[in-house]
């Protein structure tokens, strides 16, 4: 892929990297176990990509990036994507994605209504799960089911969406279930 450039950086979870081209960020890829498989990944995506020192804007995300991964709240609305090759329905789930607050999280289900495309639950998932741009398009923030935070995204490495969503605080907002406040605590052994 002509014109396509990469960089390799840090994060509280690791060596993380990035792509972009000239339309902007083309994707993000969360840390792996070592940085060799976080590159390789990148470059299987991007073969022919040249390391390069980033642009500005690339650098504003990266830094955006790795504050995210901190648990910090980043705000990713200014980060141009490059969008070329993304199918149309993909990049409306993306951009309601990126409407997702901090912290919070939807479902599938939900975000197809709110796309007016309630039959097309499965083609939500399908883009959740290849989004590219991990982090400054939170993924990890739309579940299959509301309180399932199994597995992770395409980009995601070793990073899976449970942690990111306790990065965000999105647990310490959860009070207690229905059982907790049916059931009485057991007394503890003595």
């Amino acid at each position: 892929m002509a014109g396509v450039a990469y960089t390799i950086f840090d994060s509280m979870v690791g060596r993380c990297g990035i792509a972009w081209s000239d339309d902007g960020v083309l994707a993000v890829q969360l840390a792996e176990a070592r940085e060799l498989q976080t590159r390789g990944r990148l470059l299987r995506q991007f073969p022919g990509a040249r390391e390069s020192r980033p642009a500005v804007g690339i650098e504003t995300a990266i830094e955006g990036v790795a504050a995210a991964l901190s648990g910090q709240i980043w705000d990713f609305s200014d980060v141009v994507l490059d969008l070329g090759g993304v199918a149309a329905f993909d990049q409306r789930v993306y951009e309601t994605l990126r409407t997702i607050p901090h912290g919070e999280t939807t479902t599938f289900a939900a975000i197809a209504r709110k796309l007016r495309a309630s039959g097309a639950i499965q083609a939500v998932g399908r883009a959740v799960r290849h989004n590219p741009f991990a982090v400054i398009v939170p993924c990890h923030r739309a579940l299959e089911t509301a309180g399932d935070t199994g597995g992770t995204c395409y980009n995601g490495g070793s990073v899976t969406r449970r942690r990111l969503l306790s990065l965000e605080g999105a647990f310490a907002k959860t009070g207690p279930t229905l059982f907790d406040v049916l059931l009485p605590p057991r007394p503890r052994p003595v």
